[in-house]
């Protein structure tokens, strides 16, 4: 198979699909692999690694689309890109659909195979090729929060961890997944007075197990996130439904009730964000302003520690690519069930059902599409 990685392109995207181990596996197992010169600059790999691993090296994007059978990618397509795709190319990255009906209708259009890392989900449950991005996504939550608490950037001029005879900043995370449990790591270790909101009770139980004594859990109800929010400093919005719009958990009036520079990071912006306020900015201009309230609500947020994040991600994503790459697609989806899981998109025919949901559009089960 004929494996491409295009550079990418959405704005201050540093990370890349793949590293030249990866790419080493691909070519000594009979694969080309074509890379966009200067895919993994931003992660600080250089075409030279690829080029000495057996890869090619591509001028440009068009080259190495017009190449390829499958597109290895982080972020789902921009709109100069869908022209690039053509009908019946399998593309593997983040897709979000849900955020995006121009997105999926542009997809739906190509008649492109789409298989989305955030829905590739194990029999028990897992979706390994989330985990290691939401990971990071939480950490950082938490460090950028700390910094535009800062009164340089109009917070509060609050520090997290507080001082002696000064109170801690108070912290709230919504959603005890694993962006809201590394959020709140990162925000409890630094000293703050962090509270996890999640409505699975279990979910609550091992939380309230393994966090410090300065970390509580409360059950999500809108009563409890309302009151919560009132003495926070930084709000952390962590919760997912897999392959859907996260729900909007916060509304515009519980906003008004906040204190004037407190912090709101939205993790969930991928899936179109879980405040009622949020919409989606660039590591370029992270963040705006709502009623008092600052909002960070960067659509690509592990991309600003790109080197970490590209090998926390290829980590997870390359035994896949190389199952792709050496079964097929069809064959690859019917003998690992995680990656059936993973098909969004198959020739024209919307395959993902909160998507179809969302968007009201119509929806053919895989096994249909397959059949056709």
């Amino acid at each position: 198979m004929i494996v491409g990685l295009p550079k990418e392109i959405k704005n201050h995207e540093y990370r890349v699909a793949l590293v030249p181990a990866g790419a080493k596996k691909l070519v000594e197992a009979g694969h080309r692999v074509v890379v966009q010169t200067g895919a993994g600059e931003g992660s600080a790999i250089e075409d030279s690694e690829y080029q000495a691993v057996g890869a090619e090296i591509a001028a440009t994007a068009d080259a190495v689309f017009a190449e390829a059978e499958m597109i290895v990618k982080v972020k789902e397509p921009l709109a100069e890109e869908y022209d690039r795709l053509r009908e019946g190319q399998l593309l593997f990255t983040y897709l979000h659909l849900a955020a995006s009906r121009e997105l999926t209708e542009a997809l739906l259009a190509r008649k492109i195979v789409g298989v989305a890392y955030e829905t590739v989900e194990t029999e028990e449950g897992k979706l390994p090729l989330l985990t290691p991005m939401s990971e990071i996504a939480g950490r950082i939550s938490a460090q950028e929060g700390a910094k535009y608490l800062e009164k340089t950037f109009n917070g509060r001029g609050v520090l997290l961890g507080g001082v002696p005879g000064v109170r801690p900043a108070s912290v709230v995370v919504i959603g005890g997944g694993i962006v809201g449990y590394n959020a709140a790591k990162v925000a409890a270790g630094m000293g703050a007075r962090v509270v996890i909101l999640d409505i699975d009770l279990d979910r609550l139980r091992y939380l309230d197990d393994v966090m410090p004594a300065n970390c509580t859990t409360l059950m999500s109800n809108p009563i409890n996130v309302e009151k919560s929010l009132r003495d926070a400093d930084l709000v952390i919005g962590a919760v997912l439904i897999e392959g859907a719009r996260a729900p909007i958990l916060v509304s515009r009036e519980m906003i008004k009730s906040m204190k004037t520079g407190a912090v709101m990071v939205d993790v969930a912006i991928d899936q179109g964000g879980c405040f009622e306020t949020s919409r989606p900015t660039s590591h370029a201009e992270p963040t705006y302003v709502v009623d008092g309230v600052i909002h960070y609500c960067v659509t690509n947020m592990p991309g600003c520690v790109s080197r970490t994040s590209t090998f926390a991600l290829t980590n997870a994503t390359y035994p896949y690519v190389q199952i792709l790459a050496d079964l097929g697609f069809e064959k690859a989806i019917k003998t690992y069930s995680e990656l059936w899981n993973g098909v969004n998109l198959y020739k024209g025919k919307l395959t993902i059902k909160p998507v179809a949901e969302n968007f009201g559009m119509p929806l053919t089960p895989l096994d249909q599409a397959l059949a056709v």
